[in-house]
């Protein structure tokens, strides 16, 4: 039953990832994956039920980094990176079967018909540029970096670049690419923070 579940789940990520979610129908689902509805009202309760798995399975935008005293901004733009590179991998592989385009309208799909969806992700969002404020407050106790930065900011800014990987991808359509222009970019901002 859950293999049939999360064959349900897979086949209608692809349909929401080719079109969106006002475009396909329950009726679309069902003769995608060769169910009557009612096998399928089985597993979801409607159409946004179903949906919600989606998201919740392929829309997934995890921590990414753990963060102690002794981590260093550098060793933080490095497992960031190597996060980044699991995440686009995880969802893409290394030839994407959809153009990211897709990917970041299911994205909109979720901010606009996964109610809690944005409140979740806002609250996880804050969370990781405090950890990147602390690395950056101990960066500074260490030496690492320069004295004279807003911690706030440059948090926001070392965040910001690190969603860029997005607009990357977009660009290159190509996860690797991507990676490696974020690595670029990341480093290049890792420099100017320099002594």
């Amino acid at each position: 039953m859950n293999d049939t579940r999360e064959y349900i789940i897979d086949e209608a990520y692809k349909l929401f990832l080719s079109r969106s979610y006002e475009a396909v129908s329950i009726s679309d689902i069902s003769n995608a994956i060769g169910f009557t509805k009612g096998a399928l009202y089985h597993h979801f309760k409607n159409k946004e039920d179903l949906f919600k798995a989606v998201i919740d399975k392929y829309l997934i935008i995890n921590e990414l980094s753990n963060v102690s005293d002794e981590t260093t901004l550098s060793l933080f733009i490095e497992e960031a990176i190597k996060k980044a590179k699991e995440i686009l991998h995880g969802i893409f592989g290394e030839k994407p079967a959809y153009i990211p385009i897709n990917y970041f309208s299911l994205a909109i799909d979720a901010l606009r018909h996964y109610p809690g969806f944005a409140s979740n992700k806002d609250e996880l969002l804050n969370t990781e540029i405090s950890k990147i404020e602390k690395i950056l407050k101990n960066a500074i106790k260490r030496g690492e970096i320069r004295k004279d930065i807003n911690i706030k900011l440059t948090a926001m800014n070392l965040f910001s670049l690190s969603l860029g990987v997005a607009t990357n991808l977009l660009h290159n359509n190509s996860p690797k690419l991507a990676i490696t222009s974020l690595k670029d970019q990341l480093f290049e901002f890792y420099k100017l923070l320099k002594k």
